[in-house]
């Protein structure tokens, strides 16, 4: 098995909104980012991942199989944006209870995460933080046998020194080339961190999936006047933004872009420009 998950064709329309041909594949031993603004259909698409939602058409091979059995959810760690667990309940009553809940429950493995991010066990979950309960969410998820995390906004809303902390838990977990990750972001200098892959949804459509090194390393943006912009190649243009007093230009390769325009103004460009220009630009590549 190459990859943990594979989506193709995914479609799923709602009143106002529609998922339309959502493809994307998350290789195993990889974390694969998704991105795209509020409204895109990276929540559900995780949801119908998790059959959360029932889909209309396309298929969805998570670990090897298109339907969700026993075995194969017993293999996905979920964490969401939030609290996952009743607030009444202390770590140690939460021990008990996943024990009952997964076959594969790994209490050793569950205890030496609490002591590790510092978690108390008789403390009621409502008392805790929030980079509390999202360590303790993902303190179960690497407890029954994970092969594959799936996190939806799970690092939004916390402070750099705990989001670095769960940033650096998802890189050991992805050390083991059996494990995969997929991060649903709004941080995308998270994502910066972490991903090996970026998957980008705008509108219910999948804009690319492409190695995040080649966006970082490879991708710029030109910005310049109107006249240098009207004597560029338009093919060499993926999206194009006027701005007040200059235009920004998305282009795919800057170093040969420094060679064929040489007077032109080319930096690299961050996740957050790519995908400000793709979703705020016209041009080429929309």
């Amino acid at each position: 098995m190459n990859d943990a998950l594979i989506i193709s064709g995914l479609t799923k329309t709602y009143k106002d909104f529609m998922l339309n041909g959502v493809s994307f594949s998350v290789p195993c031993g990889s974390i694969v980012g998704l991105i795209g603004e509020n409204g895109a259909g990276k929540s559900t698409t995780i949801n119908a991942v998790l059959e959360l939602i029932q889909k209309e058409a396309g298929s969805i091979c998570v670990l090897g199989k298109e339907q969700l059995d026993n075995e194969i959810k017993e293999q996905i760690g979920v964490v969401f944006d939030g609290n996952n667990y009743p607030e009444i309940f202390s770590t140690r009553k939460l021990n008990r209870v996943m024990k009952d809940i997964y076959h594969s429950w790994e209490e050793h493995t569950f205890l030496n995460l609490l002591k590790k991010f510092f978690l108390p066990a008789d403390k009621p979950i409502k008392q805790f933080s929030k980079g509390m309960k999202m360590k303790l969410a993902i303190a179960v998820a690497l407890s029954h046998n994970s092969k594959l995390l799936i996190l939806d906004e799970a690092t939004s809303g916390l402070d750099p020194v705990i989001r670095d902390d769960i940033l650096d838990i998802l890189l050991d977990f992805a050390q083991d080339e059996t494990h995969s990750i997929l991060i649903s972001s709004h941080i995308t200098t998270d994502l910066e961190k972490i991903a090996d892959y970026i998957v980008f949804i705008h509108e219910g459509q999948v804009v690319f999936s492409k190695p995040k090194d080649e966006l970082i390393e490879q991708y710029g943006i030109i910005k310049c006047g109107a006249a240098q912009f009207e004597a560029l190649d338009k093919l060499d243009i993926i999206v194009y933004r006027k701005m007040d007093y200059e235009w920004q230009v998305l282009v795919a390769d800057r170093v040969a872009m420094k060679k064929k325009y040489p007077k032109a103004l080319i930096d690299s460009a961050s996740i957050d420009e790519i995908m400000l220009l793709y979703v705020k630009g016209e041009g080429g590549g929309k």
